[in-house]
């Protein structure tokens, strides 16, 4: 796995996530109309286009080479693999569907009915019911007329939507609207941080996150109803693995002593 790949002019060069993102034409979609691109931490080019595309890339490899009896190279750039995560919205630019303007398109805050409100206690809630049959939930849930879900088609009606809806949700607080609207087909959910994100019961009940050695993490997903995955371990402490591993490896007692004393294989007490 490399940010610009194998080869090319940047292949040498290098570079973080946000530069494999701002090259792929991801970046510049992310963030609120009129303002500067937002970094959307490091998700998209070193996990999603990166870590996800590689794993995905290696089991594809070894299925071809199961049936092949051959090998080969996993090119996998994260620049390649940011840009694969926007196909859909190349696809809807070339169908006109996205003006490529930030922030003003259905999937982008542009629209009100896919978009993050404030609460009256500081809190944040989103909604997103793109569906017809979705909005008219929220419409009624929310009391406002039923028989206007189709004006959210219209550009023309977003702006006074999202005032409205702003002021909605900033009457009360998110207790309320949780209550009122979590659960229904008005895709609705809290932001929530991450310890409040723990406690969730949807998550505690499907046990999304779990503690090893005290630290809060996710647990392993996707979730597979043969093999399961275990729970992880924390990582060991440089030492015995790397004596032990290099022993695995055949290495000859000589080369071992060479590398230890180099420090590149660390020997420890455990």
């Amino acid at each position: 796995m490399t940010g610009f790949g194998q080869e090319g002019p940047l292949s040498l060069a290098a570079g973080h996530d946000l530069n494999y993102i701002a090259m792929s034409g991801a970046l510049h979609a992310i963030g609120r109309a009129g303002a500067a691109p937002t970094p959307p931490l490091n998700l998209v080019g070193d996990f999603g286009g990166g870590g996800l595309m590689l794993a995905f890339g290696i089991v594809s490899a070894l299925l071809e080479a199961s049936r092949s009896g051959k090998g080969q190279v996993v090119d996998t750039a994260m620049v390649d693999g940011a840009a694969t995560l926007m196909a859909s919205f190349f696809g809807s630019l070339g169908a006109g569907q996205h003006n490529g303007v930030r922030g003003d398109n259905l999937l982008d805050s542009g629209a009100p009915h896919y978009e993050v409100y404030e609460c009256a206690d500081g809190e944040f809630v989103t909604i997103a019911p793109i569906e017809m049959k979705f909005r008219e939930v929220l419409f009624e849930r929310l009391g406002l007329p039923v028989e206007r879900v189709a004006e959210l088609d219209d550009r023309r009606h977003w702006p006074a939507y999202k005032r409205r809806f702003a002021e909605i949700f900033k009457s009360k607080p998110s207790a309320h609207w949780c209550a009122l609207l979590e659960g229904t087909d008005a895709c609705f959910a809290p932001v929530l941080a991450p310890g409040a994100a723990q406690a969730h019961p949807h998550n505690k009940a499907r046990g999304t996150f779990i503690e090893v050695d005290g630290v809060l993490q996710p647990a392993p997903a996707p979730r597979f109803s043969r093999t399961p995955a275990g729970t992880p371990a924390a990582p060991v402490a440089p030492g015995p693995s790397g004596v032990a591993a290099a022993v695995d490896w055949g290495l000859a007692q000589s080369d071992l002593t060479a590398l230890i004393e180099r420090g590149v294989v660390v020997e420890r007490a455990s």
